[in-house]
């Protein structure tokens, strides 16, 4: 992204590409569809609302309670669920095909896949186009899985052996995998899991290309265009693709330009390649890895409770903080822009799996989960304005969506 002046003329060319008119034969009518997926807070069961009617059109029943993970197509939602070794696999519904000139949209109804998942204490649910990798904690391995193939029904699970078991992450990159490397000499009591320290790349045989890239504390994991990046107590260690010998790592130091924190939790811009991170709890970064200064620092008027980036508008990101206020962060200049109050405060104190608004975006809604009150809020992203809510049973809690448009035949 680049700097003052440029950031005008990029802006103009990102909107006037968005604005381009899709070439749709006269017999093909241009459809919409999100559907958000809603997790309860306590309660073993995702849901699936239709976003135009607000309708309950699926209810899946797990074993527990469950975070979200959506595949990069969309097809897929991934209800992991750490305490019970177990993921079940949503097929959303909706697939979108591209067509060069116009992009199809093919609904159905959501349903519960017959494959799942097991291992002990499944974490991190990484997707790379067709791949998705699950990383077993507990396990000491990790599983590469065909979306394809498990929305076939014929899934087959090829495993990799992780060196230990660790809080990890493994990542399809190309023709190599790159996977977290736990501290085995590090004093660890007893029942707990070693910290990381580092990064390793493996071959498709599972055989280490190179050395081990230090990554301290390694945590939180994000794809831009062709990179990949991790946060680590250094820096933000970036992978870019390499030839036969594999990609090759890049750590950007935090340097002395930044207060004392690192990045544990971080997103992956779209049609921009850019990474937006925490740093701590009250502020944020923009990581553009190609940059002469790489990281700009956003402070926050209080710690924040979730965030996220919008697909469709690549210089949006939005922050609710915890005093139930969201917040327009314009990427390009680096700056919030506009402010607005969408739930009552929700603080950070407490356990960290308190229930806490979670948020996601559904074309041109920002869907905020309000679980003392039973509510998803359908938040306006140009005014930061509440356009509607829809009741949910129990606690909505943690949300995805899915859709988008194109020509129904």
């Amino acid at each position: 992204m680049p700097r003052s002046g440029s950031g005008a003329l990029l802006a103009t060319t990102i909107l006037a590409t968005l604005a381009l008119p899709i070439a749709v034969h006269a017999d093909e009518a241009q459809h919409e569809t999100w559907r958000l997926f809603v997790a309860d807070h306590t309660q073993p069961v995702v849901r699936a609302i239709d976003l135009g009617t607000g309708r309950e059109i699926g209810r899946f029943d797990l074993k527990g309670y469950a975070a979200l993970s959506l595949s990069e197509t969309g097809r897929t939602v991934f209800a992991v669920q750490g305490d019970q070794n177990l993921i079940h696999a949503i097929d959303t519904g909706i697939a979108l095909s591209d067509h060069g000139e116009h992009r199809d949209i093919e609904v159905s109804e959501p349903r519960l896949l017959p494959t799942t998942i097991s291992g002990e204490k499944p974490g991190h649910v990484v997707a790379h186009g067709d791949e998705i990798a699950i990383f077993h904690d507990r396990g000491g391995r990790f599983d590469l899985v065909a979306e394809s193939a498990l929305l076939e029904g014929k899934a087959e699970l090829n495993s990799y052996d992780t060196t230990a078991a660790h809080h990890g992450v493994a990542v399809p990159m190309g023709n190599h995998l790159l996977v977290s490397v736990p501290d085995m000499e590090a004093a660890v009591k007893e029942g707990e899991l070693p910290p990381r320290l580092g990064l390793r790349v493996l071959d498709r045989n599972g055989k280490q290309v190179g050395d081990v890239a230090t990554c301290t504390g390694l945590h939180g994991e994000a794809t831009s265009a062709r990179l990949v990046a991790f946060g680590c107590a250094e820096g933000v260690l970036v992978a870019r693709p390499g030839g036969m010998d594999g990609p090759t790592l890049d750590m950007l130091a935090y340097g002395d330009g930044l207060p004392e924190g690192k990045v544990s939790t971080l997103l992956g811009g779209t049609s921009m390649q850019f990474f937006l991170g925490n740093y701590g709890e009250d502020k944020v970064v923009l990581i553009e890895p190609d940059a002469e200064e790489p990281y700009r620092l956003v402070e926050l008027p209080l710690r924040r409770v979730d965030f996220v980036l919008d697909p469709a508008r690549p210089r949006n990101g939005y922050i609710l903080t915890e005093d139930g206020r969201l917040h327009l962060l314009d990427v390009v200049d680096g700056a919030i822009t506009r402010s607005g109050t969408v739930t009552e405060p929700y603080s950070k104190d407490g356990h960290w799996r308190d229930p806490r608004p979670r948020l996601a975006v559904a074309g041109d809604h920002i869907a905020v989960t309000d679980p003392r009150k039973g509510l998803v809020r359908l938040v306006d992203p140009q005014t930061l304005k509440e356009s509607r809510t829809i009741a949910i049973e129990g606690q909505p809690f943690a949300i995805v969506a899915a859709g988008g448009s194109g020509a129904s035949h």
